[in-house]
């Protein structure tokens, strides 16, 4: 029981810490209620590939959507063509993943970008939604300091169920004192909505690049890490190719991406799953199939989400990704020699910048990279 116990643990906690990010994220790209709840059902789903990917490598494979990606649709706002773009987009993000996977160069080209740029876009990215919390404490004192403050305590105490508990104590919060509107939880059962993808330049190089680059370095890269330093070496390109595959089908039902888990992989692939290296993939097939349960009952999240006032939703949403926000923030600027680079890339990422429709996180990658080259030219390797 304990590898099983391990993996229902790690999909809880990763559906409860993050599903008002992602829910959050497809509101801000266009998104319906309707085709938000299917978007946040669709990723639920695709997550049980986890129990396919550990039963089939008898390895800890853990699968999440793209927490990150989902902060990177909150700052990059609705498309040109609503929702329909967004979905287009998540499609070619979707291809790119399966492309790392199977075009070695372009694999390597991707690793290739700097971490400490890559690091610093998700810290502008996650910046606004980070600062809800206190946004929330000053326009709503009574309702948004106990939540904020819930949080303390349970970082002190149960620092793995902080956010969760967060969470449940704003369902309380706004089930007591926000009445619900008449009908709000009226329609609650799972219903994917199909939505036909639209293609467009500027939502590739504005949504489908940048979340493509969050997701392969937020989330790929310290999966990846998480496994090999619990002594796993996995086949790194098939993982790429299934969870683009993954994506792709759950994409044209709203959902954005799923990738490697990191955090809750920690959960899986560690001493507290079992003792046992070689058991402790039942944890990674129980992960999978708890999303399965998850999946069925998002619907109603969603529709509870979206009834409630949205700034207490980003404030929980805020509190889930500080401390993503500070682990990029500590990549970016741990070198010298990048940190202004760095810092250029946070600052026009964090600024909302957006020229022939394309948002402040390609053109904070690109003012970034440009000033590292020009630093970089002349010196030695």
């Amino acid at each position: 029981m304990q590898p099983v116990s391990a993996g229902l643990l790690a999909a809880v906690v990763g559906f409860a810490s993050a599903f008002t990010i992602v829910l959050a994220g497809y509101a801000a790209v266009g998104a319906s209620p309707a085709e938000a709840a299917s978007g946040l059902m669709a990723v639920s789903f695709a997550m049980v590939l986890s129990a396919v990917l550990s039963a089939r490598t008898r390895m800890p494979i853990v699968i999440a959507w793209s927490t990150p990606g989902a902060a990177l649709l909150v700052a990059t706002g609705a498309p040109v063509g609503g929702f329909p773009v967004a979905v287009g987009a998540f499609l070619v993000t979707a291809g790119l993943i399966v492309a790392a996977g199977v075009v070695k160069p372009f694999g390597r080209a991707v690793a290739a970008i700097p971490m400490p740029l890559a690091a610093a876009m998700l810290a502008g990215v996650l910046l606004d939604l980070c600062l809800a919390p206190m946004r929330a404490v000053g326009a709503m004192p009574a309702l948004a300091l106990p939540i904020v403050l819930t949080w303390a305590l349970a970082m002190r105490f149960a620092r793995l169920w902080a956010v969760p508990i967060a969470t449940l104590v704003t369902a309380v919060i706004i089930a007591v004192a926000t009445p619900l509107p008449e009908g709000a939880l009226a329609d609650i059962w799972p219903r994917p909505v199909l939505v036909l993808p639209v293609f467009t330049l500027d939502a590739v190089i504005g949504i489908a690049i940048p979340l493509f680059i969050v997701t392969m370095a937020s989330q790929n890269v310290p999966g990846l890490a998480v496994l090999r330093a619990n002594g796993y070496s996995p086949d790194v390109p098939p993982l790429f190719v299934a969870t683009g595959i993954a994506s792709a089908v759950a994409a044209p039902f709203g959902g954005h991406t799923v990738n490697l888990a990191a955090i809750t992989a920690a959960l899986c692939a560690g001493p507290e799953a079992h003792p046992d290296p070689a058991r402790r993939w039942i944890a990674g097939v129980a992960a999978g199939c708890a999303y399965l349960v998850i999946a069925v009952f998002s619907p109603a999240a969603a529709a509870f989400i979206a009834a409630s006032p949205p700034l207490l939703i980003q404030a929980v949403a805020g509190l889930a990704l500080l401390g993503s926000l500070a682990g990029a923030l500590a990549t970016a600027l741990a070198r010298d020699d990048d940190r202004i680079p760095a810092i250029v890339t946070f600052v026009t990422t964090a600024s909302g910048l957006s020229f022939f429709g394309i948002g402040a996180a390609f053109w904070g990658l690109l003012a970034g990279g440009a000033l590292m080259a020009v630093q970089r030219v002349g010196r030695p390797a």
